[in-house]
């Protein structure tokens, strides 16, 4: 799985940056650099990037993708939603990538052996990127906090208890849209379950 991430032509994706960078404006800019600056300089980072529908995230995702990947660096694209995984270079469906129960409670983990090529990928990514994160349950956030630390205090201690053992990762969508889908939960319920009460953040 790790070389597979790394089989990306460095000319092909640092041409798409270089084209496209410009086009950034100054908000997306100043969210791309300080995603950057996380990763160059390894500092955990978890960002929440909120917009409706058009105002450029996937572009943007897009633009970090390139630049990492030109650098030999792995960035993981996951969505919530199939359809969705194909606007995004190498994306995959969260509950794909990560093994991630269909039933969830407080005590649920990801399915990934510690010596799996799984683990191996999300301990050498640098950047995760989950696009329509709000449409997930926070439980399963939990589920990945709860296995990224193991997967990752297995190499080392220094980040036990930190979130998502301190990866960086971006979580974007539009909270306007679909929430998780909870039967005969009550509206409180299904705010209660998303990302926007995730300790977290």
């Amino acid at each position: 799985m790790v070389l597979r991430e790394l089989e990306y032509d460095i000319y092909v994706v640092l041409e798409e940056h270089d084209s496209n960078f410009s086009k950034l404006n100054e908000e997306q800019k100043s969210i791309y650099n300080r995603i950057i600056h996380c990763v160059t300089n390894k500092e955990h980072g978890l960002f929440l990037i909120y917009g409706f529908g058009g105002i450029g995230k996937i572009f943007l995702y897009r633009l970090l993708s390139t630049k990492l990947r030109s650098q030999r660096k792995i960035v993981i694209n996951i969505v919530s939603s199939g359809v969705a995984s194909l606007l995004l270079p190498g994306g995959k469906t969260a509950h794909s990538m990560f093994c991630i129960p269909l039933e969830l409670n407080e005590d649920t983990i990801c399915r990934i052996p510690k010596d799996s090529p799984k683990a191996d990928l999300i301990r050498l990514a640098e950047l995760i990127i989950w696009d329509e994160a709000p449409m997930t349950n926070k439980l399963a956030f939990e589920a990945l906090d709860r296995s990224f630390q193991d997967i990752i205090t297995s190499i080392s201690v220094s980040y036990k208890d930190l979130p998502f053992g301190r990866k960086i990762i971006v979580l974007g969508d539009d909270f306007r849209q679909i929430l998780p889908v909870i039967p005969k939960a009550s509206c409180a319920e299904i705010v209660m379950a998303s990302i926007n009460s995730l300790e977290a953040l």
